[in-house]
């Protein structure tokens, strides 16, 4: 590209050419009803085409997190990170912690608690998810979670519903799809920071 084209381009752009280094922003003279550009950079953020590669099946449903929940969200993250699982094993991770427990880390419940349930993914200690202490600790509940994840045979290809219940084995085996968007947004929010 010519000298003049690429001055004429640049100047276009609002950057200034000085000696043929880029010497950053020029101010703009007689512009009228001059608007800013949008411009959203994604870049860092995760393809939604692969967090939820399947569609979001059903009605969704959506909660608003405080900072307990928010701290394990990204627990489950940096867990799925240090296993060397893709983005889409968070999704699937978040979604069925916010149908289990709402992202809340649940100790016993008493009367309330299904059997003896625990944590952010219900694991219960009588079934071989850990002790109580370990079952109640995020990263390790959520590395026990995505174990048996990654013991489903084409999980990666699976609708969300059916890979979560596999490992889950719940009685409400459809009830993770409405979770699927939310995780999805979460993993695309907090998956790079």
């Amino acid at each position: 590209m010519n000298t003049i084209m690429r001055k004429s381009m640049l100047s276009v752009a609002g950057l200034a050419f000085a000696g043929g280094v880029f010497a950053g922003p020029i101010a703009a003279h007689n512009v009228v009803d001059a608007k800013p550009a949008a411009v959203t950079v994604q870049a860092d953020r995760p393809d939604i085409a692969k967090l939820i590669p399947h569609g979001t099946q059903g009605t969704q449903s959506h909660i608003d997190l405080n900072d307990e929940q928010t701290a394990n969200v990204k627990a489950i993250i940096a867990a799925t990170k240090k296993a060397g699982l893709p983005e889409r094993a968070a999704v699937i991770s978040i979604a069925t912690s916010l149908q289990e427990s709402k992202l809340e880390n649940l100790g016993h419940l008493g009367d309330m608690n299904d059997h003896d349930s625990l944590g952010l993914f219900q694991q219960r200690p009588s079934s071989g998810w850990g002790t109580p202490e370990q079952i109640t600790d995020p990263a390790y509940s959520t590395t026990a979670f995505l174990k048996g994840l990654k013991q489903v045979d084409g999980w990666q290809d699976m609708p969300l519903t059916e890979a979560a219940q596999t490992v889950q084995v719940s009685a409400y085996p459809d009830a993770y799809a409405q979770w699927e968007q939310q995780a999805a947004d979460l993993v695309a929010q907090y998956w790079n920071s």
